[in-house]
């Protein structure tokens, strides 16, 4: 099955602009229906299956030019009193059509606004790669405006955000030199060799490359949530050392875990992720349960 991108790339123009047109409309309609996603108001929060009966929410963050749909099934896969909550940030999937954000601070500000209304039950926050990033300054944005503060932190296939970035710059290199890193981090050839694809997929990969190469640390008191952090085995660009550096940023016990596959175990390892998350998840539900009965 096509996803959004590959579908509007294969358009002539004229029926690009005009479905892209309809797309943007939908961020101001939310989908409701008993088979059909719910959305927010303005797009940002994605419920693949309704569970007004949830004990807590889990927000789900992807990698650099994902979107929310990364997350589709996860609500089947995880334990049922989860409430599944995929974040889709601008110029992706049906908010193709919105410029994508090229600095942190900025998003992560939307971002605590737009998911306030959402944290009326305990939550946790998944996010790979640079969803880790956005995940990790979020809870602390949360922390520092809001006083909300997430119960676990689950962060994947990203350097501790203190560390130096060792790589190159690549969101403004030419394409074919943009290409080989993609393909270094795993990135699909046949996406890389679909020019029209990559056409319309590369506005949002630089600009989400851009705001992680850009993005400067600025050092606060640890979270105190507990983190699970997860890397990819064969992973070419973070190692585990740079993984195990994400300790620092909690005062409550984290566990690393190196799953098979590259950087991409998202997708490669998700069974083995996933049942490592349920595992996790079963835990924060009873510890629930038992603060319940305590102000009972």
């Amino acid at each position: 099955m096509k996803n959004v991108s590959e579908r509007i790339a294969a358009l002539p123009p004229d029926k690009q602009a005009m479905l892209l047109q309809r797309l943007q409309q939908k961020t101001d309609q939310p989908t409701t229906g008993p088979l059909l996603p719910q959305v927010s108001p303005q797009g940002w929060i994605v419920r693949y299956r309704q569970n007004a009966r949830a004990c807590m929410r889990l927000f789900c963050f992807s990698y650099a030019g994902g979107g929310a749909s990364v997350f589709r099934q996860w609500p089947d896969l995880l334990p049922q009193d989860v409430e599944v909550c995929a974040i889709q940030l601008p110029g992706r999937e049906y908010r193709l059509a919105e410029p994508a954000y090229t600095r942190l601070t900025p998003l992560v500000e939307a971002l605590a606004d737009a998911i306030d209304p959402y944290l009326d039950k305990p939550f946790a926050f998944f996010g790979h790669s640079m969803g880790s990033l956005v995940g990790f300054e979020l809870a602390r944005q949360l922390r520092r405006t809001h006083e909300k503060h997430p119960v676990r932190l689950y962060l994947g296939a990203y350097r501790a955000p203190h560390l130096p970035n060792p790589n190159v710059k690549i969101y403004h290199l030419p394409l074919e030199v943009f290409k080989v890193i993609l393909r270094a981090d795993g990135i699909p050839e046949r996406i890389l060799q679909n020019e029209e694809l990559m056409q319309a997929m590369l506005p949002t990969l630089r600009a989400d490359f851009e705001l992680c190469d850009t993005h400067i640390y600025k050092e606060e008191a640890p979270l105190q949530c507990p983190f699970s952090i997860f890397g990819g085995q064969e992973d070419n660009r973070i190692s585990a050392a740079e993984l195990a550096a994400w300790r620092i940023h909690s005062s409550a016990e984290c566990n690393l875990s190196l799953l098979p596959g590259s950087h991409f175990f998202l997708h490669g390892a998700q069974d083995l992720l996933l049942a490592a998350l349920s595992q996790d998840l079963e835990a924060q539900l009873n510890a629930i349960a038992r603060t319940r009965v305590c102000e009972c």
